[in-house]
This record gives C-alpha cells, sequence and structure tokens, in this order.
C-alpha cells in the first residue's frame, strides 16, 4: 500500500469499518493489555495519526485537511478517538473525568504509582508518543482533552522533571501551543 492508499483507510479503520495496513480492527487494539500497548510500536499512529511523516512507522497515515475535517465533524469519529484517548491514558495510569462545572480534567488515577514506573524515566519512548497524542488532539477538535492532558503532564513533570527532562517537556508544550491548522 501507498501513503494514498493508507491515508485513505484512516476514516474507515476509525469507524470500524476497515483493518490497519497490519490487518488490526480498531476495536482489537482497544482490548490490547499494557504489555501490548508499549511493546508494539506500530498502533500509536493509526490511533493518533498526524499531517507529517512518522520517523519510525513507514506505513503509518498521514492526514490531510480532509480527514482533519471528517474529524472535527463527525461526532463519531471524536468519540472513537476519546476511547483511544481513554485507552493509552489507562495505560499511563491517568483518567479522564468532567468536574462539576463541566470542565475536562484529567489525573492521576488509583494505578498511576504501579503504571508510572513503565514510563516516567529518562529518554523513554512514550514521550515521543505523548507528543504525537498532543498535536493529534489539538488538530482533530478535542483541545480540551489536549490542554487538560497537557495540565495533568505538567504536574508529573513538577515530581518527575530529573527523569523526563526540559526538552521532553517542551515538546510537550510546543505541541499545545502549536498552530492547530497545517
Amino acid at each position: 500500500m501507498n501513503h494514498e492508499q493508507i491515508s485513505a483507510i484512516l476514516v474507515p479503520f476509525y469507524l470500524g469499518e476497515q483493518r490497519d495496513s497490519q490487518g488490526r480492527t480498531i476495536q482489537e487494539i482497544w482490548t490490547w493489555n499494557f504489555e501490548e500497548l508499549e511493546c508494539t510500536h506500530d498502533y500509536i499512529q493509526w490511533l493518533f495519526p498526524l499531517p507529517e511523516r512518522s520517523a519510525f512507522n513507514p506505513n503509518a497515515p498521514i492526514v490531510d485537511e480532509e480527514v482533519i475535517q471528517a474529524f472535527q465533524n463527525n461526532p463519531r469519529l471524536r468519540q472513537n478517538l476519546l476511547r483511544s484517548l481513554t485507552v493509552i491514558l489507562q495505560f499511563y495510569g491517568l483518567q479522564r473525568h468532567e468536574s462539576n462545572d463541566g470542565k475536562i480534567v484529567i489525573s492521576q488515577s488509583e494505578d498511576y504509582p504501579n503504571r508510572k514506573g513503565e514510563w516516567v524515566s529518562i529518554f523513554n519512548h512514550n514521550y515521543l508518543r505523548i507528543t504525537r497524542i498532543l498535536k493529534c488532539l489539538m488538530r482533530f477538535g478535542l483541545e480540551n482533552e489536549a490542554q487538560a492532558f497537557y495540565e495533568c503532564l505538567r504536574q508529573i513533570y513538577r515530581e518527575n522533571s530529573d527523569r523526563i527532562g526540559g526538552e521532553t517537556f517542551q515538546h510537550w508544550t510546543s505541541a499545545i501551543k502549536a498552530n492547530t491548522t497545517i
């Protein structure tokens, strides 16, 4: 499959109507255990696609303005993106909820102390994944979730700056502040 063909199946993949380039459905990926989420490296670009080419996965979809518009305009696509976010937040030991005044909040879950060891460490590849997730959420119309995730990450960074590093935190900040248009 070439890049156009791969990118063309992204929306049907996200709607659960098509498999990714590796033959997986989105529903299958959502049920993966933490080890599969950690050790499989070619799914994150499908769950959180971007307009730029992946440096790590040549079969990753590359989104265009049409795909971004589809996500911004189709509630089912956004709902499924939220489901992907929920899966990855659980992996990180985090949770998404709404405060009493309707504000989206992402915070540490009860499982955070157990999960933290998997990803809060020097030069962890999950830091790149998090940058991708933040950029994707901003571009696809889930800015409130992106901001809430960033606020949670900022707190984690304050407590673990020696393990996360200033450069990584700067990438997360840039992902949130970047212009949301292509």
